[in-house]
């Protein structure tokens, strides 16, 4: 499948902005049955400096300054990728999870595919004993650690509830978890602190999700969304699950980037140089070939 992918980020300010420096993280990643086809990211104001630097991880960033005062700062990636990924294995083939673990802490590479890296506590993902202990029910003794991972990605489909008010960016895991809702965000964060408890590593993933309008109605323009999953190493390979639609990750998954959680791969961050009050609107389109260009819609959101 290749699709055309379109991620729009507008910040709107009360007053001029004079000075911003931002790290953007916007392009998908070639690899894991992905190619880039294109990628470019325009931004305006146009910034004085542009540098693209790659992190231990092969993640692309690439950091800008802007000194042209502003009261809008517009960021359009636009991309065109082909997904082709095997099938998934059945849920309970593989080592089991002691296996697993024992192997991951056995073994010497630092490389930046090593599972090691991601089998600690990071910034967003601290380890939470009842979190562990939930993970638990979904691994005894013996059990594969994809079928293990498989059975807790299901439970948190039928346990948790998607909630796009009941937490924000910045809500701790811990909180997520006792009001058992929150977002995609929220339940790759806790499924990653569940498997890493338990010994076994996991990695955040961002990207997109194909969505499929409903039937008789037209695709929107900017209706889709970024998502978040989770990879997690089961002792010869990283596979895909997502814990807020309860399914394997397969071609309509687009992986822009993984890290330890998303303080690694959030798409804009930055500082600015201003006062007052700003909005943010965000548009993402993931359009499979042979679709048309869908129609335009207008929404705009107070930013965090």
């Amino acid at each position: 499948m290749i699709y055309t992918l379109r991620h729009l980020t507008r910040y709107r300010y009360g007053k001029p902005v004079r000075f911003a420096r931002c790290a953007m993280r916007l392009r998908p990643r070639d690899g894991e049955g992905q190619t880039v086809l294109e990628s470019r990211v325009t931004i305006d104001p146009e910034p004085r400096t542009q540098v693209v630097r790659h992190d231990y991880f092969g993640l692309e960033t690439v950091s800008v300054t802007i000194d042209t005062p502003h009261s809008e700062l517009r960021v359009e990636a636009r991309s065109r990728v082909r997904v082709d990924r095997p099938a998934l294995p059945e849920p309970e083939s593989g080592a089991p999870w002691e296996r697993v673990r024992a192997g991951v802490l056995a073994s010497r590479s630092l490389d930046p595919d090593a599972a090691i890296h991601y089998l600690f506590p990071s910034a967003r993902v601290p380890l939470v004993p009842a979190v562990t202990d939930y993970a638990r029910q979904s691994f005894p003794p013996g059990r594969s650690a994809y079928g293990g991972a498989f059975d807790l990605m299901q439970r948190m489909r039928a346990d948790f509830r998607f909630d796009a008010k009941a937490t924000n960016v910045h809500t701790p895991l811990a909180k997520a978890f006792a009001l058992r809702a929150g977002v995609c965000q929220d339940f790759a964060h806790i499924m990653i602190a569940a498997l890493r408890g338990l010994g076994l590593p996991a990695t955040y993933v961002s990207g997109y999700l194909r969505t499929i309008p409903p039937p008789g109605r037209p695709r929107l323009r900017g209706a889709d969304a970024s998502h978040a999953w989770v990879s997690v190493w089961c002792g010869d390979a990283w596979i895909g699950l997502d814990p807020t639609n309860g399914i394997g990750v397969r071609d309509d998954h687009i992986l822009v980037a993984r890290g330890r959680d998303y303080t690694d791969v959030s798409p804009i961050d930055g500082i600015v140089s201003s006062s007052g009050s700003q909005k943010l609107k965000v548009e993402v389109d993931v359009i499979p070939d042979g679709e048309p260009m869908p129609e335009a819609i207008e929404t705009l959101e107070e930013a965090s």
